[in-house]
C-alpha cells in the first residue's frame, strides 16, 4: 500500500535574491487581507505565501490545516455542519476560483493584488521545498493504484523526498476499523506534510473528525491532485486556469459529473453575493461636493 523513496538535491536551491524579495514582500500583509466572500472566510495570499506558512509550520512542527474556498465548497458550507466546523478550524484558507477572485476585487477587499491558489498552482514550488528539505510527504485519497503511480513519477521529481500514499477506498466513518488502521499507518509514517484527497465534502469531513488524532503535520485537503499527477486526470492548460476557464475545461473533459456543481449550484450563491455587494457600498466613503454660492 505504501511507496516511498529517499535522497536529496540541492540542484533546485531558490537564490538568495529570491527569497529575500519573497520574505519583504510577505512582510506587507495585513490582517484586512483574511476577509469574508459569499459567507465563507479566505485569506486574501498567493502561492508564494501560501508556502512560506507551509515551511514555517513544519520547521516549528506544529499542526495546522491548508483549507481551500471555491463555488463548490461556499454551496457545501450551507448544507454541511461539518463543512463549518472544518473551516473554523483551519489556520489558512486559499481562494481557489478566479471567479471569486474577481469577485472580492470588485467588492474592494484589498489593497494589494492576490491571487488564485490552489495544488497545481504552487506544485513545483512545493516539490522543490519537499526535495531540498527532505520533507515526509503523505497522501490519503484516490483508487487504489493510483496514488502509487503517481508517487514513483513524484520521487523521480523529488528524489529528496519521502513520500507514502494510502487509497481512499476505506470506511472512513469515525471509529471504524478501516479508519483506525489509517490513522495508525499516518500516525507510524509521522508526515510533515499530509495530503487529504477524498473529494469535497468527504476530505474535509474526515480531518475535521480526525484532527484530533493526526500527527502534526501540515494537512491539505487537495482533492484529485495525485490523480493529475498520475495522468488518471487531464488538467487543464495554466493559462484557461488564469483566465479562470479551468472549469469549462473540466465541464467539458467530464459534463456528467459537474454540470450541477458548475451550472447549478453557483445559483444558491445569489444572495450571499447581494449582501457583499450591498455591504461593499456601505464601505465607501461618502463623497462630498462644494456648493457654488
Amino acid at each position: 500500500m505504501f511507496y516511498e523513496r529517499t535522497g536529496f538535491d540541492h540542484a533546485t536551491a531558490l537564490p538568495d535574491r529570491r527569497r529575500l524579495a519573497r520574505r519583504l514582500f510577505r512582510g506587507q500583509r495585513r490582517p484586512a487581507e483574511t476577509v469574508t466572500l459569499l459567507g465563507g472566510t479566505v485569506d486574501l495570499v498567493r502561492p508564494e505565501e501560501v508556502l512560506h506558512h507551509i515551511e514555517r509550520w513544519v520547521r516549528a512542527g506544529r499542526k495546522a490545516v491548508v483549507a481551500n474556498h471555491n463555488l463548490h465548497s461556499l454551496y457545501l458550507l450551507q448544507r454541511y455542519p461539518v463543512m463549518r466546523r472544518f473551516y473554523q478550524r483551519a489556520d489558512l484558507t486559499q481562494l481557489d476560483s478566479m471567479p471569486l477572485v474577481w469577485f472580492g476585487r470588485l467588492l474592494g477587499l484589498s489593497s494589494r493584488p492576490f491571487h488564485r491558489c490552489t495544488y497545481l498552482d504552487w506544485r513545483n514550488h512545493f516539490w522543490s521545498l519537499a526535495n531540498r528539505q527532505a520533507w515526509r510527504v503523505m497522501y490519503v485519497g484516490g483508487a487504489p493504484g493510483v496514488a502509487e503511480r503517481a508517487a514513483r513519477q513524484l520521487s523521480v521529481d523529488a528524489p529528496g523526498a519521502t513520500i507514502a500514499v494510502l487509497d481512499g477506498y476505506f470506511d472512513a466513518t469515525r471509529g471504524s476499523a478501516d479508519n483506525t488502521e489509517v490513522l495508525a499507518a499516518v500516525n507510524d509514517f509521522q508526515p510533515h506534510i499530509l495530503f487529504v484527497g477524498m473529494g469535497m465534502p468527504r476530505q474535509e469531513s474526515w480531518i475535521a473528525d480526525n484532527i484530533e488524532a493526526l500527527p502534526s503535520a501540515v494537512i491539505l485537503p487537495v482533492g484529485a491532485a495525485f490523480d493529475y499527477e498520475a495522468g488518471e486526470q487531464r488538467a487543464a492548460p495554466r493559462w484557461m486556469g488564469r483566465l479562470g476557464l479551468e472549469w469549462l475545461f473540466r465541464l467539458f473533459v467530464d459534463p456528467q459529473r459537474l454540470f450541477t456543481r458548475y451550472c447549478v449550484e453557483p445559483w444558491s450563491l445569489v444572495g450571499p453575493a447581494i449582501a457583499d455587494l450591498r455591504a461593499a457600498r456601505r464601505r465607501r466613503p461618502v463623497r462630498l461636493t462644494a456648493r457654488s454660492t
